[in-house]
């Protein structure tokens, strides 16, 4: 029996202080009847408890409130053992009361939050622990393992990386890729045993996104026997065509609604050289594309592109135009233009790239005689620019699975031509992504910023413009960027603000494609010096929005905008890659 057996020195020396201690205060004042009591309680419910009879050690630590809270915590622990979630909660809630900057109250009941499978609890009780303890490395393990759980790895790296974990066993790319390994092994970045940090993680999918083959990355991690991971890259990979004849075809006739194909090639030699190109023969905005871009020096983080663009379209400018002349509705301009960029990624936070453009064009059918002040949009020349770009992750939240992406651009140049010359021009925009549950896509919300400006007389095609256009990125998603097929519908200067914004809810996917729908909300203004362009007002569209997935590569966007100042409507489709 338990009562027959022998104690060892250690309970022998703690039950003779035991003794002692009850003799000294027989005849103590009352007060220390109390804390005889408290002491004697916290030896049997340790005892109780240290003998896994957990019904017996809750009972004796169940006291009156000013108890100490070594045996508020000694009684949730006992109730957590038998499973009595909600009683365990009450004593550690009792416990941290009385001792607010006690983490141990903090991290049992994020412990008893986890077992009712309340994680967002669990996660904001471990998160307080660790403001009073930042290096305690039970709640830092506890709190990555949730995140991991929830499949956010990136916040899971974020509190492993601080106690040294997780370190690999292995690194393996499902399924078998074509690109030259020594290519992928680069691009990927870290192989075991060391540690993935989250550094690591975001530079590997950086480098994995540049080499333009690589549309989806993700990563898994299994834990082992030896408290090491296996890391697994899940890379769907783009070869030729596509991996297959459909995916080929969606991606090369995924246009033709709008008169556009897009002959593509991928991972050219296994190197990771890639062809991109656009055909559009619509008789109003007639443009061939190409671009080739590949690594430099078998280093992913360096990525060289050269492209040429050709461009024949008829412009109407009746609208957006506030020359004193006749209307501009038949204007015809003509821009051939070629240039090469390099693009240099330092981490999975910071890339740089820079480029120069030359550029031709013409304009014809110019109504006669124009101003002075009008001529320069008109003018025909060739232009020189080179510009430098940086891209950088302001604000990682991963714990809310929040972004705050930033980029700065300056351009300058000179075009050769009568009343031309020397002009800049600076962009600037702020993207901010949130994914507001935990885990999964089921909603995803996007806040974009943008300005630019421009100094120095520039062409009309060197213009901002604020509408939906295929040719354009600054969308105003209830202005239209055409009329009857022509460009120049939407407002135009050489500066501009745009906001928008906009959610996604994920209503259907299967292994073909996903489907989300969502509002917008956009808002900008632009202006021009000379008075001639302008949106002279600040500008407001909403809607709704479509988005059609396809193969994990084209999404179909389909668009609903109505102009709230102006009362017109639009329908919009067209295909991003």
């Amino acid at each position: 029996m338990v009562s027959r057996k022998k104690l060892d020195a250690s309970r022998r020396t703690r039950a003779g202080q035991l003794i002692l201690l009850l003799l000294f205060l027989a005849s103590a004042p009352a007060f220390a009847q109390q804390t005889l009591s408290d002491d004697a309680r916290l030896f049997a419910v340790q005892k109780a408890f240290d003998s896994s009879n957990w019904e017996q050690a809750a009972k004796l630590a169940q006291g009156p409130p000013q108890q100490p809270v070594e045996l508020d915590l000694l009684q949730g622990l006992a109730l957590a053992k038998l499973q009595r979630w909600d009683e365990a909660r009450r004593a550690f809630e009792t416990g941290r009361r009385k001792a607010p900057g006690d983490s141990r109250f903090l991290v049992e009941l994020a412990g008893v939050s986890y077992k009712q499978h309340n994680f967002p609890a669990a996660k904001g009780d471990l998160r307080r622990a660790l403001g009073f303890h930042p290096h305690d490395a039970y709640a830092l393990n506890f709190l990555a393992s949730i995140y991991f759980l929830e499949g956010n790895l990136e916040a899971a790296l974020k509190y492993w990386n601080r106690i040294d974990k997780p370190r690999l066993r292995s690194v393996s790319v499902q399924p078998e890729p074509r690109l030259d390994r020594s290519l992928l092994d680069r691009a990927i970045g870290f192989n075991a045993p060391q540690v993935l940090t989250r550094d690591a993680l975001l530079g590997a999918e950086t480098r994995l996104g540049a080499l333009g083959i690589y549309p989806q990355v993700r990563m898994d991690l299994a834990p082992t026997n030896s408290e090491a991971y296996d890391a697994t890259m899940h890379l769907a990979e783009r070869n030729g065509w596509g991996d297959s004849k459909l995916e080929g075809a969606i991606s090369l006739l995924g246009g033709l609604p709008y008169a556009t194909v897009y002959p593509e090639l991928y991972n050219l030699g296994r190197r990771a050289v890639n062809i991109t190109s656009l055909l559009r023969w619509d008789s109003e905005k007639r443009r061939a594309f190409a671009a080739v871009f590949t690594s430099l020096f078998r280093d992913p983080s360096m990525r060289l592109q050269a492209y040429f663009d050709a461009r024949n379209e008829n412009w109407n400018l009746t609208n957006t135009f506030f020359g004193g002349g006749a209307p501009l509705s038949d204007l015809n301009v003509r821009r051939f233009a070629g240039g090469a960029e390099f693009r240099h990624i330092v981490s999975g936070r910071w890339n740089w790239s820079t480029g120069v453009e030359v550029a031709s064009r013409s304009f014809r059918n110019v109504a006669a005689p124009i101003s002075a002040a009008e001529a320069p949009f008109f003018t025909d020349g060739t232009s020189v620019a080179y510009w430098v770009r940086t891209d950088t992750s302001f604000l990682r939240v991963p714990e809310r699975r929040f972004t705050v992406d930033g980029s700065a651009q300056a351009r300058v140049g000179r075009t050769f031509a009568n009343g031309l010359g020397a002009f800049g021009t600076v962009r600037g925009s702020l993207d901010a992504h949130w994914f507001p549950r935990a885990k999964g896509d089921d909603y995803e919300i996007r806040a974009r910023l943008r300005a630019g400006d421009t100094q120095g007389d520039v062409p009309l095609d060197e213009l901002f413009q604020l509408g939906i256009e295929r040719d354009n990125d600054l969308w105003l998603r209830g202005h239209a960027g055409t009329f009857h097929g022509r460009k120049g519908a939407a407002p135009l200067g050489r500066r501009y603000f745009l906001a928008n914004w906009e959610m996604d809810k994920n209503v259907y996917s299967n292994g073909f494609f996903r489907l989300t729908v969502g509002p917008f909300l956009d808002n900008g203004t632009v202006a021009d010096p000379s008075g001639l362009f302008g949106s002279q007002r600040w500008l407001w569209d909403t809607g709704l929005q479509c988005k059609i997935r396809v193969f994990g590569g084209v999404t179909i966007v389909l668009t609903y905008g109505r102009d709230l100042r102006g009362g017109r409507n639009i329908f919009y489709g067209t295909t991003l890659r």
